[in-house]
């Protein structure tokens, strides 16, 4: 299942009212100060928090409104935070396979696409390892593997790179802007660096509430608020 597809969210929730649309391959960032509502955010569209009003569309199925909801197992949608998650008792290689085979290849075309995905993520001759053996940088590039070798139809990353160092933040940045080039995404961060490495568009989101969005070089040249003049600032 391609992951470029267009995306319609309109989320009317207790903590978040928000309108995005998204072009197929579009990868858009969202920032906004803590509490603001970017992980209910991303939770509703995950099917993580039920909808009080609004709907979740992506390329023409609604997945969610107030009445409706489709479980996040059946949604293709994947989702990437802070922590990798992944199964302890599994190899590298066969976290991906899983997720691989989850999205219907055969346990022989999965674990091909496991293999594949080890050089591209910059762990060749480190697929046999467990979590356990391998640094947080590379559990995340492990994760990031994984939930793309899902197939989703979107990508939802939710502070994907705050509990790394800046080495390995910057590093993991780069294989994420390779591997989101025809995958629609959306990534949250209270991070500057990451919308500039991976976004198109920047949305703003202040109290629940869009309070900005448009390309990033726009809004941030005409920062509409306190908390966007101060990100304009941080660069």
């Amino acid at each position: 299942m391609s992951g470029s597809l267009d995306a319609h969210v309109v989320v009317a929730h207790a903590d978040v009212d928000a309108h995005l649309t998204l072009a197929p391959g579009e990868v858009l960032a969202v920032m906004g100060p803590s509490g603001a509502g970017k992980t209910t955010l991303l939770d509703a569209i995950a099917g993580l928090t039920r909808l009080d009003g609004g709907y979740v569309q992506i390329d023409g199925t609604l997945l969610a409104d107030a009445r409706q909801h489709t479980p996040p197992s059946r949604r293709a949608i994947g989702l990437l935070g802070q922590e990798a998650l992944l199964f302890p008792h599994m190899s590298a290689v066969g976290n991906i396979a899983f997720a691989a085979q989850s999205a219907g290849a055969s346990r022989d075309e999965a674990r091909a696409v496991a293999e594949e995905w080890m050089p591209r993520i910059g762990l060749s001759g480190l697929g046999d390892r467990r979590p356990d053996r391998l640094s947080g940088g590379q559990r995340q590039r492990v994760a990031l593997a994984r939930a793309l070798a899902a197939r989703p139809r979107v990508l939802l990353l939710d502070e994907p790179f705050s509990s790394l160092d800046v080495q390995a933040a910057a590093q993991l940045r780069e294989v994420v802007r390779d591997q989101l080039q025809h995958t629609t995404t959306i990534v949250v961060s209270h991070t500057l660096a990451d919308a500039e490495a991976l976004a198109d568009r920047l949305v703003i989101l202040e109290q629940g509430r869009i309070t900005q969005q448009g390309p990033l070089p726009e809004v941030l040249s005409t920062p509409a608020s306190d908390f966007t003049q101060a990100v304009a600032a941080s660069r």
